[in-house]
């Protein structure tokens, strides 16, 4: 059987193996660049592969015995959870740290839905999407400000969406948590709340002196669903 290039170590450079910090307990992972996930060592929890790229398998026949549940399916909403974060990667091009961000928020929402209520197509969207605007608030208004990602987040998330054929109900809600990520306003379901929360555990180490401030404090005002605040304190407290 002749192997996909991409996956022939012949065809690799240096670059094409690389660390991974694990966004549930920090720990350093190694990646080869076609794995689509690997297991936490230290906590077990599945980390995703933020620099994997699934375009060839929107064509390739051999796309799930290659990449395994990462390859795109006919339905199922994990399938739509690859589909949208293709578009997502196509949208940030080479941008790595904000479609890392976007797994690992992925991440961590994932891992409080299975905790607490919630539609779990809203959820993976939401997650995926939530930062959508930030390169054309840069653009429009040369800031990434947060009231500007609102502003011009969910005009893109809703044409992804609509490319992907989901339905429309989720789609306005998807916008609207992309349209409140940062403020909260005007909406307080509980697919908002696990975003919200999902997005804090990720920024929490880029806003705060994790030495200084008190961040138990922050936690316990500031977080919105029980599993999350529990996750924060995990990992910034004990």
């Amino acid at each position: 059987m002749v192997r996909c290039p991409g996956q022939d170590t012949r065809y690799w450079t240096p670059e094409d193996i690389f660390d991974v910090k694990c966004p549930f307990c920090n720990k350093e992972i190694e990646f080869f660049k076609d794995e689509p996930f690997r297991v936490c060592p230290d906590c077990e929890a599945e980390v995703r592969n933020p620099k994997i790229d699934l375009g060839c398998a929107k064509w390739c026949k051999y796309a799930k015995e290659c990449l395994g549940k990462m390859a795109p399916q006919d339905d199922g909403e994990v399938s739509m959870c690859d589909r949208l974060i293709a578009e997502m990667r196509e949208v940030f091009g080479d941008d790595r740290l904000r479609i890392s961000h976007s797994l690992k928020v992925l991440s961590f929402a994932e891992e409080i839905l299975k905790h607490e209520t919630g539609d779990p197509l809203t959820v993976r969207a939401a997650a995926i999407l939530h930062d959508i605007g930030i390169q054309e608030a840069e653009r429009k208004h040369n800031s990434s400000a947060g009231n500007y990602q609102e502003l011009e987040g969910p005009p893109i998330a809703e044409k992804i969406m609509k490319k992907l054929n989901i339905h429309d109900e989720v789609i306005e809600h998807v916008c609207k948590i992309v349209g409140s990520h940062h403020s909260a306003k005007d909406i307080d379901t509980q697919e908002f709340r696990i975003i919200w929360d999902a997005d804090w555990i990720v920024n929490i180490p880029d806003l705060y002196d994790l030495e200084k401030d008190n961040i138990s404090e922050l936690i316990e005002c500031t977080f919105k669903t029980g599993y999350g605040k529990k996750m924060a304190l995990k990992k910034y407290i004990n």
